[in-house]
């Protein structure tokens, strides 16, 4: 099993995991060909990649971090609580209850599952439609920000509050137009300060609600300020940040370069990686930084990579703390000829080999007895 972007798809390739939609109902599920058409569909409604099966590595599973169901509860409570947000007269919201006990029972759920694996690593990128964008990142930005939250050693009452606070850091997105949201061409100066504004929007609507305190309100808040000032609305420095909008502006961003949006294609795990980890110090806490990378995968199992002794292997295996360094099955020798036998081996073990970058379709690598290229 491996993840194929949309755009290396190609009929044929047997769906590895299901495919749902908004409602949580499967539109592929597990064993279906792929076809044109369901290409072309998938193309249209904005699901940005698939895993797949194709022959290359049908020993390998790639699990989610948290099981299916309790993702897709996740999902559809955020999005009821955001649609039923409406605007009154003068842009203001609609009292009501803001944190519901279904709510509250899936953050439960959420850390008790991840408790019961405190040293799993993030392998699984969730497949998720452009217009899931919003409901799918907060889910995932509570999930990251609680796992990070498991590594700093937080007590189960503030996992609770942190995965409060993260899951609903957007909702002040709700009162920004959503031809702003989703709009391809660059922003302009006046289009970026409204886009700001959803900090203060959301802070006021979980302050508004009565139902969470003034730390878990402060993410919505603060999960675009940066540890040396750069940020927004109010360029707090360091200490200034609360530790949960430090530990959510780091979720944040990660989640959000990693998927394709309207307006640009994602970046691949490994640069997302690398771009976090280069930030640590600077735009996020260094403590911090660390804790959420040691669960990270650099390299997902199922990546297929280029070695710099031009093989192409497959990733197997990844474990906390070493994430660019996996364990990795080779699959194509240097002349291009398919593997057999299973020779697999920890790259940390072997001296001055190195991964040169991840490959996502292998129909465009060219093999010769020199080289492996890029074609």
């Amino acid at each position: 099993m491996r993840r194929l972007p949309w755009y290396a798809l190609y009929p044929g390739l047997e769906v590895a995991r299901p495919v749902y939609n908004k409602n949580g109902q499967v539109l592929l599920g597990v064993g279906t060909i792929l076809t044109k058409r369901y290409i072309e569909r998938l193309k249209l409604l904005g699901i940005q990649a698939l895993y797949i099966e194709d022959g290359l590595a049908p020993d390998i599973e790639v699990n989610d971090i948290i099981i299916d169901e309790t993702r897709i509860k996740a999902v559809s409570l955020v999005r009821n609580f955001f649609v039923d947000r409406d605007r009154e007269s003068g842009g203001k919201i609609k009292r009501g209850a803001i944190m519901s006990r279904e709510i509250t029972e899936t953050i439960s759920e959420i850390i008790d599952q991840l408790m019961e694996n405190r040293n799993t690593v993030v392998n699984l990128v969730d497949i998720r439609g452009y217009d899931e964008y919003t409901f799918s990142h907060s889910v995932n930005v509570c999930v990251l920000s609680i796992l990070t939250g498991i590594t700093l050693g937080y007590t189960r009452e503030r996992l609770s509050q942190l995965g409060m606070g993260t899951l609903l850091h957007d909702v002040g997105k709700i009162l920004i137009p959503q031809e702003l949201l989703n709009k391809k061409d660059a922003l302009t100066v006046e289009d970026f300060e409204e886009l700001k504004k959803h900090c203060q929007y959301g802070h006021q609507i979980i302050k508004n609600g009565n139902m969470t305190d003034i730390v878990t309100a402060s993410v919505s808040l603060q999960h675009h300020e940066r540890y040396e000032g750069q940020g927004y609305p109010n360029g707090l420095k360091g200490k200034q940040i609360h530790e949960f909008s430090r530990i959510a502006g780091i979720a944040d961003t990660y989640d959000a370069v990693t998927v394709d949006r309207v307006y640009r294609r994602a970046i691949p795990p490994d640069e997302a990686w690398e771009l976090i980890s280069s930030s640590g110090g600077s735009l996020f806490d260094f403590d911090i930084t660390k804790a959420f990378l040691g669960h990270i995968a650099a390299y997902p199992v199922g990546t297929i990579v280029l070695l710099s002794s031009n093989e192409l292997g497959v990733v197997v295996e990844n474990i906390k703390g070493y994430s660019k360094i996996p364990r990795i099955r080779i699959i194509f020798d240097p002349k291009g000829r398919y593997m057999d036998g299973y020779d697999e081996f920890w790259l940390a073990d072997q001296a001055g080999l190195f991964i040169v970058r991840a490959v996502d379709d292998i129909r465009n690598v060219f093999f010769n007895d020199q080289k492996a290229v890029k074609v």
